[in-house]
């Protein structure tokens, strides 16, 4: 009823307005959101009456220890209709996964069922043998009844004793269900093994055929839980890990770091400021009466660079675009989080933040082109074409080549991962569509509301020569420094997050998160002001791309980490979850390398202007 009114809507504005395209594609991602980001668990609870059909899903299998690799529950020998029925299914499901149809069980509303046979089958031995793999994996398939995800074992295997070593492989054939019902609503749903006997799959002759009788029990039960969100987390039986509870370690590790270099930066290096301008401008009164020339002779530190220190650095359209994606992504990161906060993503799932971070993903982008083309013209640029271009490409051409490659791979192992050639064409549509014109809008924008760079310094034609400097202030110590400092402030954290993309975990610490996210981008302000401030004071004013590479090096820190998660920390194992795996953590520690480089950018560039705003120059 909804979808029809918004359908109707979005064709009134369509013909009453034929020029607003901009406002039918915000509204058509509206309610791409609002259509397709309602996942299992959540959508509108239908109500039943006594004896109506209860229609069950049958959606992915897939091993237990690898979330993203995926295959359809019908690839596996198993009771199937003559005739798939698959379910129309939302941007938010495709993207996770979900490939639902329609399953031969018949459940009715608060009707008991003891042992009902769902098929026979007559397996053969390439059949038994694709079972048996699939079982020695930790195969799980999940369900879908009423929008509720049912989720278990495909079979039983048991391994004891060395000597002599036992090695036993069975089947569930019978499948207990269990579904709680409040009035006429159903609140939860649940399968199980546990009062049943596995079918042994051992001792069969290689050409030996195997038949099979399934079956199946239901059993309802009322509760006095009105709604499905009242209901305590982990109730599922305990199939995936409990919601994870707030870490103090992480937490308290971050603040007490913050609180040392944010101390370390306004007490101590204020402390050298004050001195160094108060030091700088007396002998800048007692020479008042020599040539400017003497004077830069007899100084030295950062104020001798001043007419150096805001000279434009080299490929300033790169720099540019790459400040401009940067201002998106933490535009991005922060929208994300706040929805998260405002309860707008359901826990159990991920679809949801996927369908929001692609339409975030393409509102923002005007943010980039605004940025870039804005500072862009400001340093001096004139090729503003070119600039809008790189902007866009910066993130989206390796963004695209990297899931060309992971979804290759999903397609050849015929995972339900790999996308569908319709969800492709929709997501390649928004982004033609809506992405990159709002990026070259901005973009025009920018580049007229541009004001001049106005330095607080003249700039010479001829850059002074800069001398040698230590090995402790090249471009190398100063990423280690400026990375490891952020990463240490997150990486507990980091865990907890990788828990959840890439595991298990269930997280809903949206609030320590966002506190996190905040101690991040502080700490990587505060080391890179410490960073420039340390590198101009050796007279070497090419700190324009060293402040990104230094911050924006914790990228490079966070891809290490997953490295790490994936060899100590997960069991993680087969070349479709390891392409998939390492391809976005890659694409991951981009994205960081992209934000925190920004924040390192603007947090030098405004310290640099205090400071010699500040000092007192002919």
């Amino acid at each position: 009823m909804e979808t029809s009114w918004g359908s109707a809507a979005l064709r009134m504005t369509v013909l009453g307005h034929p020029r607003s395209w901009s406002c039918w594609w915000l509204l058509l991602l509206l309610l791409l959101l609002l259509g397709t980001g309602r996942e299992p668990g959540v959508e509108g609870v239908t109500h039943y009456k006594a004896g109506d059909p209860v229609i069950l899903y049958v959606n992915k299998v897939g091993p237990y220890h690898n979330p993203q690799e995926t295959y359809h529950y019908y690839q596996l020998p198993v009771c199937s209709p003559e005739k798939i029925r698959h379910k129309s299914l939302s941007l938010g499901e495709v993207l996770d996964g979900d490939r639902m149809a329609e399953s031969l069980y018949e459940i009715r509303f608060r009707e008991n069922v003891e042992k009902r046979i769902l098929c026979h089958m007559q397996l053969s031995p390439a059949q038994v043998e694709q079972l048996r793999q699939a079982i020695e994996e930790l195969y799980y398939f999940e369900f879908v009844v009423d929008d509720l995800p049912i989720r278990g074992f495909v079979g039983y295997m048991e391994e004891s004793g060395f000597l002599p070593h036992s090695h036993k492989i069975g089947l569930w054939t019978h499948l207990d269900f269990h579904l709680e019902f409040h009035g006429d609503r159903i609140i939860f749903a649940n399968v199980s093994v546990r009062d049943v006997k596995p079918h042994s799959l051992d001792g069969l002759r290689p050409d030996e055929f195997l038949g099979l009788t399934h079956t199946y029990s239901v059993r309802w039960s009322e509760t006095s839980v009105e709604r499905r969100s009242d209901r305590r987390r982990g109730d599922d039986g305990g199939f995936f890990p409990r919601t994870l509870e707030i870490h103090w370690l992480s937490i308290i590790n971050s603040m007490v770091l913050v609180f040392l270099l944010v101390g370390f930066v306004a007490v101590i290096l204020m402390r050298v400021l004050r001195n160094d301008l108060a030091r700088y401008n007396l002998d800048e009164e007692t020479t008042s009466g020599g040539s400017g020339d003497d004077f830069d002779q007899g100084d030295n530190g950062w104020k001798i660079i001043h007419t150096d220190v805001f000279r434009f650095p080299p490929y300033r359209g790169l720099l540019c675009a790459v400040l401009g994606v940067g201002a998106q992504f933490l535009a991005l990161g922060t929208g994300i989080i706040v929805m998260a906060l405002l309860g707008m993503f359901n826990v159990h799932r991920h679809g949801a933040i996927n369908s929001a971070a692609i339409l975030l993903y393409a509102l923002t982008c005007c943010i980039s082109g605004y940025v870039s083309s804005h500072f862009y013209r400001q340093i001096g640029g004139e090729r503003w074409v070119w600039n809008i271009i790189l902007t866009t490409s910066l993130f989206s051409v390796p963004f695209f080549l990297t899931w060309s490659v992971v979804n290759s791979v999903h397609w050849a192992n015929g995972s339900t991962q790999a996308l569908p050639a319709t969800t492709i064409l929709l997501l390649l549509t928004v982004w033609l569509l809506v992405g990159f014109p709002l990026t070259v809008i901005g973009g025009i924008f920018g580049k007229n509301n541009a004001s001049p760079f106005d330095a607080p310094c003249r700039t010479k034609n001829i850059a002074r020569e800069i001398p040698p400097q230590p090995w402790y202030k090249s471009t190398l110590v100063h990423m280690t420094v400026g990375g490891f400092l952020p990463f240490s402030a997150i990486s507990v954290e980091l865990y907890y997050i990788f828990a959840t993309v890439w595991g298990r975990e269930q997280y809903t610490l949206y609030g320590i998160l966002f506190f996190v996210f905040a101690i991040l981008l502080s700490v990587g302000a505060c080391i890179s002001i410490a960073l420039t401030y340390f590198q101009l004071s050796g007279e070497d004013y090419r700190w324009w791309w060293r402040s990104v590479l230094s911050v924006g090096s914790t990228g490079l820190f966070i891809f290490f980490y997953s490295v790490f998660y994936y060899a100590r920390r997960s069991n993680m194992s087969g070349a479709v979850q390891t392409v998939e795996f390492f391809g976005y953590s890659l694409l991951t520690g981009y994205v960081f390398f992209l934000m925190l480089g920004t924040i390192s950018f603007f947090s030098s560039l405004k310290f640099i202007r205090y400071i010699y705003v500040n000092l007192k120059m002919d």
